[in-house]
């Protein structure tokens, strides 16, 4: 998968603020900017998911949860949802 990496400038007082171990700053703000991207309807659960550097769409689903973010869910992903559960079923 074909990366970009980008630099980004917090004023160290911002980091502070959030009273989080430095170890875990990146990890944060990946989740939160993936939160915030699928609130925005920027990107899909997957995408947001694959942002985040959560392993399953589950994961992601307990993060949003976590942060009050409704689910974007639609008959058809739940027509797809079915299909996927009775083809691994079968």
């Amino acid at each position: 998968m074909q990366q970009t990496k980008l630099n980004l400038e917090i004023p160290h007082s911002i980091l502070v603020t959030l009273k989080i171990p430095k170890t875990q700053w990146v990890e944060y703000l990946r989740k939160s900017l993936a939160v915030e991207l699928y609130r925005e309807g920027k990107l899909s659960l997957g995408k947001a998911k694959e942002f985040a550097g959560l392993s399953n769409k589950w994961e992601m689903i307990q993060l949003l949860n976590e942060r009050g973010v409704d689910i974007h869910y639609s008959a058809d992903d739940s027509i797809n949802d079915l299909e996927t559960l009775n083809k691994l079923l079968s």
